[in-house]
């Protein structure tokens, strides 16, 4: 389910974060080593960075594993493939090839089985890069013995140590493998998944906070003194004329009664009108705190863009917008004051507002989208009893005003008067208490069962969509095996178009990088991998480089259009990096008959790295994952020596390997 929001935040400046349409790190542990972990904890970790396409933290982590003294033909024959996996045999240090002829020496000490098998065939090959063409047979034989798994891994990891006569033997199967795993595990729709953000919890309004203990507080005083001025008005009353008094209280009595009955509603219907009102107010005006936030900014645009997609039936786009403005408002000014937090990115909160999206119009299919405001209006035979009672208790006190009038001398007709003003004033004052109090239970009732029932509601959305983008996503494992399938079948047209064998080759190195504008994602420990990548393959011939570069989409693995180079090994002047923390690494190609080329190798991404990260060590995970390292020891090693170099690691010329006994 892709639904093309786009959650683009282009910065202003070209060299930070223009073209990086969306970025997010996975907050996943496939990575994570405990710092009291074991050693063969360890070494599962280091099996699952070279899986995964991380060679130099596999060789860290099982290294650390066999010093600890786990050692088995199976930690070994993984501890080779990290050693050889994207290096040529010339990219090996004297140290490192010393260690792998003393690990030679201890295949025999191990048990006899598959991973003692196939660690034997992947030292043969290692001592065959040398050896005559007609001499590899039975390597290639033993090879083909193996299970199809351990071959295959022995095929991938030693890519760029097989050169030759020996690899053209290979390559045929490995093009056809590439060519069934492709597409394998139905990527077209899933790999949209690996670059969606992970998606931020559930959250919603709780009720505002009650003043009804306040007013309750203060009740029992204003309440206590109505009673005494009206007893004290109907004493007078009824001294007077006891006939009269009785009846004119008994109206008193109804007609209060009868007020307090139809005004509560009328009032608390009427607060919350008001309310509403200063909502909308809001939601045409936008949060004032938040007029000039980048994010809330953000919010609208995503609500603009999920309302336009998901619209009722007989409504244009254009059309749903202007029927749900305030509507859409109102919810952008919601979820931006929830998630207004530092380094919260929209994309996190896209799944939320698709979600209010799809409410919106479903509750608009229903009839009650707009129900708010037509809940809180007031009958009109309300307003008019509430009005009319009124009215007769105003009479009624008058009445009873009269009645003392009457019977009374001066002295109490004032006390009466005293009493009317005192009844009026503590009858008001204790009314309002009531009214809050009663409106205030009343009303954190109601929102607390609207914060329930809405908070439940995007908890169950984002569960689902969890658990949608939890089952879509590709593994680390499954994006590694696509894009090796996507460089094979690349290095394989090019071949083709060259008419070239591995015979023909002296090395070949690919460098991957960045194709703006693109989407990003990584998980925590690993390496970015791209929506769209720029590719360019280098073929070191006799008679010099091959360059052939293109750019395609990872999704489906369709290439644009190519562009080809050759140049003779001393057209490379030089080879030069350069490293900006704002922007990344970038490599500058120097040519004596032509302009710098420069190439963006990796953007920055100090800003993306998780609290337990280190900036170097990701650095350098992402610049091997790239092909960087040994691209540029290549062209750098061509640029300095030219053919020299060449001769120097012709595999035809390389000093042999050979297996301890």
């Amino acid at each position: 389910m892709n639904d093309g929001s786009g959650g683009t935040h282009n910065s202003a400046a070209y060299d930070s974060n223009v073209g990086i349409q969306a970025e997010t790190v996975h907050n996943s542990n496939v990575y994570f080593v405990h710092p009291d972990a074991s050693p063969q904890e360890k070494y599962k970790v280091g099996v699952r960075f070279l899986e995964d396409g991380i060679p130099s933290r596999a060789r860290d982590m099982i290294s650390d594993a066999i010093a600890h003294e786990y050692d088995s033909a199976e930690v070994r024959f993984h501890w080779v493939l990290a050693m050889l996996s994207a290096r040529a045999y010339h990219d090996l240090s004297t140290e490192e090839i010393q260690r792998l002829h003393h690990a030679s020496g201890l295949v025999r000490t191990y048990a006899e089985g598959e991973w003692k098998d196939a660690l034997r065939v992947a030292f043969e090959l290692l001592a065959m890069l040398s050896t005559a063409d007609g001499e590899t047979g039975r390597v290639l034989e033993r090879l083909e013995a193996l299970s199809p798994l351990r071959r295959d891994e022995i095929l991938h990891h030693l890519d760029l140590v097989l050169t030759g006569g020996l690899k053209d033997s290979l390559w045929v199967e490995n093009r056809e493998r590439a060519e069934a795993a492709r597409f394998s595990k139905d990527r077209v729709q899933r790999v949209w998944a690996y670059f969606e953000a992970d998606p931020i919890g559930a959250r919603a309004l709780p009720p505002r906070p009650s003043t009804a203990p306040a007013a309750r507080a203060a009740l029992p005083l204003r309440a206590g003194l109505f009673v005494v001025v009206t007893a004290v008005l109907w004493l007078l009353a009824l001294a007077a004329d006891p006939a009269a008094a009785v009846i004119e209280l008994l109206v008193a009595l109804g007609a209060g009664l009868t007020a307090a009955h139809f005004g509560r509603p009328w009032w608390y219907q009427d607060r919350q009108l008001k309310a509403a009102n200063r909502e909308l107010y809001v939601a045409q005006t936008g949060d004032p705190a938040a007029a000039g936030d980048g994010f809330t900014k953000r919010v609208r645009h995503s609500f603009d863009h999920y309302f336009a997609i998901r619209t009722p039936y007989g409504f244009a786009s254009h059309e749903w917008l202007g029927h749900t403005f305030h509507v859409r408002n109102g919810l952008a000014t919601e979820i931006a004051y929830l998630y207004r937090e530092s380094r919260i990115s929209v994309d996190r909160v896209n799944w939320l507002i698709r979600h209010l999206a799809e409410d919106a119009r479903d509750r608009f299919n229903k009839g009650t989208l707009f129900d708010q405001r037509h809940q809180n209006k007031t009958p009109v035979v309300t307003k008019v009893l509430c009005v009319v009672a009124v009215i007769i208790l105003g009479i009624s006190t008058l009445a009873l005003l009269a009645t003392v009038a009457a019977g009374a001398d001066a002295s109490r007709v004032l006390l009466a008067i005293l009493a009317v003003v005192g009844a009026v004033w503590s009858g008001r004052e204790a009314a309002s208490l009531w009214l809050e109090a009663w409106g205030e239970e009343r009303r954190t009732a109601e929102e607390t069962h609207l914060y329930q029932e809405r908070l439940y509601g995007r908890q169950v959305a984002y569960q689902n969509w969890k658990s949608f983008l939890d089952a879509t996503r590709p593994s680390e494992l499954e994006m590694e095996t696509w894009l090796t399938c996507d460089k094979t079948l690349f290095v394989d047209e090019a071949l083709r178009h060259y008419q070239l064998t591995w015979r023909d080759l002296i090395t070949h190195t690919i460098l991957l990088t960045p194709a703006r504008p693109y989407k990003r994602g990584r998980v925590k420990g690993g390496p970015w991998r791209y929506s769209r990548y720029s590719i360019r393959l280098f073929l070191v011939t006799q008679d010099g480089v091959r360059e052939i570069s293109t750019e395609f989409d990872f999704t489906d693995a369709k290439r644009g259009d190519e562009q080809r180079s050759n140049y003779r090994f001393d057209a490379l002047s030089s080879v030069q990096v350069t490293e900006r923390t704002r922007t990344g690494y970038d490599l500058e190609l120097v040519l004596t008959n032509g302009p710098a080329r420069n190439i963006r190798v990796k953007d920055a991404d100090t800003h993306q790295l998780a609290p337990d990260e280190n900036a170097q060590d990701i650095a350098e995970i992402n610049l091997n994952a790239a092909g960087f390292i040994h691209t540029f020891r290549l062209l750098e090693g061509i640029a300095a020596d030219g053919k020299g170099w060449i001769e120097r690691n012709n595999p035809n010329n390389l000093p042999s390997f050979r297996a301890a006994d």
